[in-house]
């Protein structure tokens, strides 16, 4: 769905709605903008407005009237190399002030902490702290229970993170249900997961890496991840997943 898609480059629902109906509607005053795109009187000049801080939407005025145009689609690349600019310059701004907050960062030394990520980005997010300091050649373990009514979108998820866990250099075990076993996913991702499956239930999908352990709830539009750092957790479920390695399918 390119509303959808439109979000995931950095648009707000009504961003994404806006945006598509000018495309369609060419040059328009405000009125056929918000009804096309459903975005609501009274918050269609703040949508508007924000399109034309991101640049990707200008206007002109005729008599009193102002006339909002999108951008041809072909310039959000352009929309892109400003974000890629401004995250550069993020990082390096980043750079400076890391030594000065570790100074102040309190630590302790047991690792008991538990986290809850909602959302693709902070799925991604989750990830990224579970496998922090991972080295070449280490070894992560899930079990995956298939729901078919939002595979693809899972999948697809996956598939985005594949070249970062390739660049790293990660090896998974994966053990999923027979309809994963169907799946592409596996066949996409051999060279660095070897992936068996079983014909009876799993407990629900479960990553876990050294002292960490993350368990998932997925829907269609939001995911709910939780973040565990518990060493005796993980050890528990590292034991489970290896008994039912012996036993699940090829």
């Amino acid at each position: 769905m390119i509303e959808q898609e439109l979000m995931s480059l950095g648009f707000t629902e009504g961003e994404s709605k806006a945006y598509i109906a000018m495309i369609e509607t060419g040059s328009s005053t405000v009125g056929p903008i918000a009804k096309k795109s459903g975005v609501s009187y009274s918050k269609i000049y703040e949508v508007l407005q924000r399109l034309i801080d991101k640049g990707v939407v200008s206007f002109i005025v005729k008599g009193k009237m102002k006339y909002y145009q999108a951008i041809k689609p072909e310039l959000l690349y352009k929309f892109l190399d400003r974000q890629i600019t401004e995250i550069e310059n993020n990082k390096e701004k980043l750079k400076k002030i890391v030594p000065e907050l570790e100074k102040h960062f309190k630590s302790s030394d047991e690792k008991h902490e538990a986290e809850i990520f909602v959302g693709f980005k902070g799925l991604r997010t989750a990830y990224e702290k579970m496998y922090n300091g991972l080295k070449k050649g280490e070894e992560g373990l899930f079990l995956y229970v298939t729901k078919n009514d939002f595979a693809k979108e899972v999948d697809d998820f996956y598939l985005t993170l594949a070249p970062y866990y390739r660049k790293i250099g990660i090896k998974f075990k994966g053990i999923g249900t027979k309809e994963w076993a169907k799946s592409d996913y596996p066949k996409q991702t051999k060279s660095f997961i070897e992936a068996r499956w079983v014909d009876f239930p799993l407990p629900g999908n479960v990553d876990i890496y050294k002292d960490y352990l993350m368990q998932i709830t997925w829907s269609k539009l939001k995911p709910i991840a939780v973040l565990i750092q518990n060493k005796e957790v993980a050890e528990n479920y590292t034991n489970y997943f290896n008994e039912i390695w012996k036993v699940a399918k090829r």
